[in-house]
């Protein structure tokens, strides 16, 4: 069970910030087992103490299940507010208003609503019979479920794939904010150039909700082209030679200290807060050059040092 107050939401955090908020997205073990390693990682992390948290989802049976035990288990270890995802892929549009309504009764009150990816194996979404074919219609059906439900949306700095041009793409984010959505969280970028001329080119079409800049540490030139897949991100030539380090441990820190350096730019350029794609990697966040990141924009009590 939740605890019995409700978490504040993520618009009222972002309204009432004194510095820019942290916050950093899981994803739910597949099978029982992995709830110990979750647990584990969770533990190790307190002491980074997230402004807020979130969870992706798994659209049916059992990999829903653990989407929702996954939220849990977060809420009661002291990450709150919890975000949780939803998606439109494979369910009705009375489906996901049962979701809805079950993700309300847990005492949560902010969902990251998405279309979602189409299936593997295939290149466009098609939603389900009665379902929904877009995120903007995912945030107008929670908000007239549940108005006290606060929603981001995702933005794409470089642009959605499916989209073809980079204004399409921001008319449809522009769609979600008007449907009720209250803020963005982009997915990754590796050039905070990219990222400032979309902040700039949403700003100059009116859209006037905070926006997130998401960012991912990675280690490896296979992790980044699996990473750029989502996103069509483009990766800077300095990045991806510094990737192909013969040593693992050498390429792996090459990558967290690319992702530093963006996180110091954001922060110098007045984002209102980092979003990380940590993969649950509690070694990836303690490690003493990206805690002595946080350090120096996050008032915080000692972080952990050395325990990576």
């Amino acid at each position: 069970m939740l605890p019995p107050m409700t978490p504040p939401t993520i618009r009222d955090l972002l309204a009432e910030r004194r510095q820019p908020t942290l916050s950093l997205e899981f994803y739910p073990p597949k099978d029982p087992p992995g709830f110990d390693l979750l647990r584990n990682s969770i533990e190790r992390m307190r002491p980074v103490h997230p402004d807020f948290v979130t969870c992706t989802y798994g659209a049916g049976g059992s990999s829903r299940e653990f989407s929702f035990a996954a939220w849990d288990l977060l809420s009661q270890m002291g990450f709150t507010p919890v975000v949780a995802h939803l998606t439109c892929v494979g369910a009705s549009r009375a489906d996901i208003e049962s979701q809805i309504h079950r993700i309300h009764a847990t005492g949560i009150r902010n969902i990251m609503a998405l279309r979602g990816d189409p299936p593997r194996g295939e290149t466009t979404f098609t939603p389900a019979p009665d379902g929904l074919a877009y995120a903007s219609d995912l945030v107008a059906l929670i908000k007239s479920i549940h108005p006290d439900i606060c929603c981001g949306v995702a933005g794409y700095p470089e642009t959605h794939p499916e989209a073809s041009s980079p204004a399409e793409d921001l008319r449809h984010l522009k769609g979600k904010l008007d449907a009720g959505a209250d803020y963005v969280n982009t997915q990754l970028f590796f050039d905070n150039d990219a990222f400032f001329r979309f902040l700039d080119d949403a700003r100059a079409i009116g859209i006037e909700a905070p926006i997130l800049p998401g960012l991912m540490p990675v280690a490896s030139p296979t992790q980044l082209d699996r990473a750029i897949g989502f996103s069509q991100a483009s990766v800077p030539d300095a990045l991806r030679a510094a990737l192909q380090a013969p040593d693992p441990e050498t390429a792996r820190a090459a990558g967290l200290t690319w992702m530093i350096n963006q996180i110091d730019g954001l922060i110098a350029g007045g984002v209102p807060g980092i979003h990380l794609y940590i993969l649950n990697q509690a070694r990836t966040l303690l490690d003493p050059v990206l805690t002595a990141c946080l350090a120096r924009w996050r008032h915080l009590p000692s972080l952990p040092t050395g325990s990576a």
